[in-house]
């Protein structure tokens, strides 16, 4: 059974350098460092990618003389990994906290297709008893 890499115990900027890989699909090393906010040098970069593959998150292609990094893990199944962990640490493992305090973001208004969604969604939970 394959185990699925630690997210949470990643530093800020790999995170943020593992957020440009999941948007690109795959990336060099310039790809991460053009979209990298206040971005350290090139060598850090090629280096903190490094790190990531020795922990389990990149594997590389080689790509004419350039390495170019893709994830081990797919995005949802590394989302769920992240969500998990956070309902669990700020949330005492409640679902039901962390749902009610997304629904209560201002900025981040439901319309009403995502409201019946989520109605579904809850409804679909309780047939399956979850």
């Amino acid at each position: 059974m394959s185990r699925t890499p630690a997210l949470t115990q990643l530093s800020r900027r790999e995170r943020q350098i593992m957020d440009v890989v999941y948007r690109l699909g795959k990336a060099a090393v310039n790809d991460v460092l053009e979209r990298l906010p206040d971005p350290p040098s090139y060598s850090a970069v090629r280096a903190l990618m490094r790190i990531l593959e020795e922990k389990g998150h990149l594997k590389h292609e080689q790509d004419g003389p350039r390495y170019v990094y893709i994830p081990t893990v797919p995005r949802d199944a590394a989302q769920g990994a992240a969500l998990s962990h956070m309902v669990r640490t700020f949330f005492g493992g409640s679902t039901e906290a962390a749902v009610a305090a997304l629904l209560e973001l201002p900025e981040h208004g439901l319309s009403e297709n995502e409201l019946s969604r989520l109605s579904s969604l809850i409804d679909e939970a309780r047939k399956q008893g979850r």
